[in-house]
C-alpha cells in the first residue's frame, strides 16, 4: 500500500485558537469484499466525510482486446463471455452478432428464440447475485441465501443445455452450439415459475425494511446530468430516470416483439437516483426478465422442429469493414467495435463495457457522504471488476 499522502490546512477549534490540521487519506482495497472483485478507492477524508475519491482499476487487466486479435472468430466467444463472469451468455452475444451481421448472416428463428430466452435467464441469475450480495454488505446475512436458492433453480437448467455454470459457451457465429434438450422448456418453465413464487420471500426482507431504507434512501444520489456525461447505463442510468433500454430502443434478437404493443416487455425506471432506487430498479426488473423468459419458453413451443445453427466454413473470415454492434447487458449497455480487413482474425475488436462507466462516475457520487455510507454507495453501483479491467 502507497503511503498516504496528506496536505496540511488551516482550522479554528473555538475562538482565537488555530491549529495546523491534515486531511486523511485512506486506501479502500485493492481488496475488499465490497467490491465484486480488486478494486482500490483512494479516498481523501475531512474528519468523518469523503472530500473526494478516485477509483483505481487495472489490478484485473488481462489485456483482452489484444487477445481478441490473435485468435479466430470461433475462440474470440470463449474470452469475451469472462470479463462480466455473472453475464456470460449476455457477452457473447455482441460477438456474434457482430459477426452474423458483417457477413450478412440469418439466424434461424428457433435459435433467435433460444437466445432470447437464454440472455433473459442469464439476466435473472446476474440480478440476483446482487439482490442477495448488496443487503450482505449492509449487514444483512439472510438475504443471499434466499437469492442463491433461487439461482440454483435457474442455473440448474442453463448448466444443463450449456454444460457450464458460468461460461456457457453455447452461442456459435450462425447460432446455438446445440439443439435444445427434449423436455428441456418444461424444466425451464417449472424453474421461472418457482422463482417467481419464491421471489416475495426475498422481496419481504428487502421492501419496507426500516434498517435497509435508511441506510439507502437519499444516499449516493445519481443526476440524469451525471449519468449522461459519465456515460452510466443499465439499471443505474434507469433509477436515476433515464428511460434508455436497448432491447425496447434498438431491438435484436427477438425484443422488438417481446417490448412491442401487447407483449410483455417493459422498462423499469425511477426518479430518485438514489441507492434504494437502484436496488428497486434491480428487483423490478428480475419479475420483467421472469415474463420475457416465459413468453419466450411459449413461442418456442410453437415453433417446428428445425435447425439451430448455420454452416459454416473450416476457416471463417469476415469481410473487410467495420460495425459497432451494442447489447442491453444486465450491468448495463455493453459495446462491440470490429475492424475486420478480411482475414480469420480481427484486426481490432474494442470492448466498451457497461462496468467501466458505472465505477467511473463514483468520483463524482461519493464526496460529500460520510465514511459509513461509502459502501451503501459502492455496493449500489452494481459492477464486476472483471468487467471493468477487462
Amino acid at each position: 500500500m502507497p503511503p498516504a499522502a496528506s496536505t496540511p490546512r488551516e482550522v479554528t477549534l473555538g475562538v482565537g485558537s488555530g491549529v495546523e490540521s491534515t486531511d486523511m487519506v485512506l486506501n479502500i482495497g485493492p481488496q475488499h469484499p465490497a467490491t465484486h472483485g480488486v478494486l482500490r478507492l483512494r479516498v481523501v477524508l475531512d474528519g468523518e466525510r469523503v472530500a473526494s475519491a478516485d477509483p483505481v482499476v487495472g489490478y484485473m487487466h488481462r489485456g483482452a482486446e489484444k487477445l481478441f486479435e490473435v485468435r479466430d472468430y470461433r475462440q474470440i466467444t470463449v474470452l469475451a463471455n469472462r470479463h462480466d463472469w455473472l453475464s456470460a451468455f449476455g457477452n457473447e452475444l455482441g460477438v456474434v452478432l457482430g459477426v452474423e451481421a458483417m457477413l450478412g448472416m440469418e439466424v434461424p428463428e428457433r435459435a433467435v428464440w433460444a437466445r432470447t430466452l437464454l440472455a433473459e435467464l442469464n439476466r435473472v441469475l446476474n440480478h440476483l447475485m446482487f439482490l442477495g450480495s448488496y443487503p450482505l454488505e449492509l449487514g444483512a446475512i439472510t438475504p443471499v441465501f434466499y437469492a442463491f436458492n433461487e439461482r440454483e433453480e435457474i442455473q440448474a437448467v442453463m448448466e444443463e443445455i450449456a454444460g457450464g455454470r458460468m461460461h456457457y459457451m453455447f452461442n456459435r457465429v450462425g447460432g446455438l452450439k446445440d439443439d435444445l434438450p427434449a423436455g428441456w422448456l418444461d424444466r425451464v418453465a417449472r424453474a421461472v415459475d418457482g422463482v417467481r413464487g419464491r421471489l416475495p420471500q426475498l422481496e419481504s426482507l428487502l421492501v419496507g425494511n426500516e434498517i435497509l431504507q435508511a441506510r439507502t434512501k437519499g444516499v449516493g444520489v445519481l443526476s440524469p446530468e451525471l449519468v449522461h456525461a459519465y456515460g452510466v447505463s443499465g439499471p443505474i442510468a434507469r433509477a436515476s430516470g433515464v428511460d434508455l433500454d436497448l432491447r425496447r430502443d434498438a431491438p435484436y434478437l427477438a425484443y422488438g416483439e417481446l417490448f412491442g404493443e401487447g407483449g410483455p416487455g417493459r422498462v423499469v425506471t425511477r426518479t430518485d437516483g438514489d441507492c434504494l432506487a437502484r436496488l428497486e430498479v434491480l428487483l423490478e426488473q428480475t419479475h420483467v426478465s421472469l415474463d420475457l423468459a416465459d413468453a419466450c419458453v411459449d413461442r418456442l413451443r410453437t415453433l417446428a422442429p428445425g435447425p439451430v445453427n448455420q454452416r459454416l466454413p473450416k476457416v471463417l473470415k469476415v469481410p473487410e469493414g467495420d460495425r459497432y454492434t451494442a447489447t442491453e447487458n444486465p450491468l448495463g449497455l455493453n459495446g462491440y467495435y470490429l475492424v475486420s480487413r478480411g482475414e480469420k482474425t480481427p484486426w481490432r475488436l474494442k470492448l466498451r463495457s457497461a462496468s467501466f462507466n458505472n465505477v467511473a462516475v463514483l468520483s463524482e457520487v461519493l464526496p460529500g457522504h460520510l465514511v459509513a455510507d461509502l459502501v451503501a454507495i459502492l455496493g449500489s453501483m452494481f459492477f464486476v471488476v472483471g468487467d471493468v479491467d477487462k
